[in-house]
C-alpha cells in the first residue's frame, strides 16, 4: 500500500508542473567560448566617443560561436583602457537567447563577457527539449552550462512517452 502511494506521489509530481522558490539547472547546451567574437547586428547604431558607450537598436541580434541573442536594443561597454575590449552587453526589450539545445526568453538579459555570464530578468521564460521553466530571473555561468532560477519558479517536466 505505502509503495502504490509513493509511486502514484512519484507519478504526479512528474506530471504537473513544480513550484519551487529557486531552482538549479543544468545548461549543457548554454556554454560559450568567451574568447570567441562577438558579432552584433542592428538596424541601426549610436556611439558616444567620450563614454566609448555604443548602443544597437532595432533588430539587434548578437552571436557568439553557437550562442545567438536578439533584442530590440543592445547596450554595449567597453574596457575603460581598451576601448576595443567588450565587458559586458546589456539587452532590453525582449531577449531571446538561444543555443542548439536551449531557448530562453526574458524581458532584459545582461552578459558580462569577462565574467562568461548571463543574468537574464522579467518574466524569464526557459525551454529544454520537452521540458519548459519559467522565473524571474535566470543567472547562467556559461563557462560550466550551470545556472539557477529564482523568484517564483515554475517547472513542467515531461516524462518520456508522454504527450
Amino acid at each position: 500500500m505505502f509503495r502504490a502511494r509513493f509511486f502514484t506521489a512519484c507519478a504526479m509530481a512528474v506530471s504537473f508542473p513544480v513550484l519551487l522558490m529557486a531552482q538549479s539547472v543544468d545548461f549543457g547546451g548554454l556554454r560559450a567560448d568567451k574568447t570567441a567574437p562577438v558579432e552584433v547586428t542592428a538596424d541601426s547604431l549610436n556611439v558616444d566617443q567620450q563614454s566609448g558607450q555604443a548602443v544597437f537598436s532595432g533588430n539587434v541580434e548578437v552571436t557568439q560561436g553557437d550562442m545567438h541573442m536578439k533584442a530590440a536594443e543592445l547596450e554595449v561597454f567597453y574596457a575603460s583602457d581598451k576601448r576595443s575590449e567588450i565587458t559586458k552587453l546589456h539587452a532590453t526589450g525582449g531577449v531571446t537567447l538561444v543555443s542548439p539545445t536551449e531557448a530562453a526568453e526574458a524581458e532584459e538579459a545582461v552578459y558580462d563577457v569577462k565574467a562568461g555570464t548571463v543574468v537574464m530578468t522579467g518574466k524569464v521564460l526557459l525551454t529544454q527539449g520537452n521540458n519548459v521553466m519559467s522565473g524571474n530571473k535566470l543567472n547562467v555561468d556559461l563557462s560550466t552550462g550551470t545556472g539557477t532560477m529564482d523568484g517564483r519558479v515554475r517547472t513542467l517536466l515531461k516524462p518520456a512517452g508522454s504527450k
